[in-house]
């Protein structure tokens, strides 16, 4: 929803992309903090690259809501999060200013390496394992004529964190290192039952024994 008012807003004229894009010394010394965020919602005009950016956008965020992160909200957000702030930290050094196509390339990277077996279609002309799809991405885009550095951060930010929440705590003397915060699990997963709660009679299924007594002396 936020995206699509943005989109609106771009095209209206209302807002443009001198004031979404990340620059440091804007969010730091003019504490245009908004820009944090706004860099990772422009794809772009609109054209193949923005078709293209928002189907993988919402066909792989969606397929990994649906599938490793059901009913994981918290940790998905997380990921959010996560990678985000590394992708910014990143940024400083490779002097991007969009961060909307390596936010992306991340979530298919993750995707694809959490389902290895599946077999990809692209355009009818090539047939591979899911997890070569970041990287025909990155040669698609190279092929259009844009710069592989975003697909880069994209790729390597998906294997931090995939290599950190399913690679090493998987390994012999592997840890977790990465823990939703407990707040993030209070705002947007429900709360476990406890399997000792005794419930009141009206709560239980069928609610009070209407009709059923007791005998006298019993």
């Amino acid at each position: 929803m936020k995206h699509r008012a943005l989109f609106l807003f771009q095209q209206l004229e209302l807002i443009t992309p001198f004031q979404l894009y990340f620059n440091p010394e804007l969010i730091f010394k003019h504490f245009q903090i908004w820009r944090l965020i706004t860099n990772f919602l422009f794809f772009g005009p609109v054209g193949f690259n923005f078709l293209f950016n928002m189907i993988f956008l919402y066909r792989y965020c969606r397929m990994l809501e649906e599938g490793s992160f059901r009913g994981r909200t918290a940790d998905f957000v997380f990921m959010f999060l996560f990678g985000g702030f590394l992708m910014t930290i990143f940024g400083l050094f490779v002097s991007l200013v969009f961060l909307g196509q390596a936010f992306t390339i991340m979530l298919v990277y993750v995707w694809s390496r959490r389902n290895p077996y599946v077999r990809m279609n692209f355009f009818g002309l090539l047939n591979f394992q899911a997890p070569f799809l970041p990287w025909v991405l990155m040669g698609f885009s190279l092929l259009l004529g844009n710069s592989i550095i975003v697909d880069l951060l994209g790729i390597a930010v998906g294997h931090i964190y995939f290599f950190l929440e399913d690679v090493f705590p998987n390994q012999p003397g592997g840890i977790r290192i990465l823990k939703t915060p407990s707040i993030l699990k209070a705002i947007f997963d429900t709360p476990d039952e406890d399997p000792n709660y005794n419930p009141l009679p009206e709560e239980r299924p069928g609610g009070f024994a209407w009709g059923e007594g007791q005998r006298l002396g019993g």
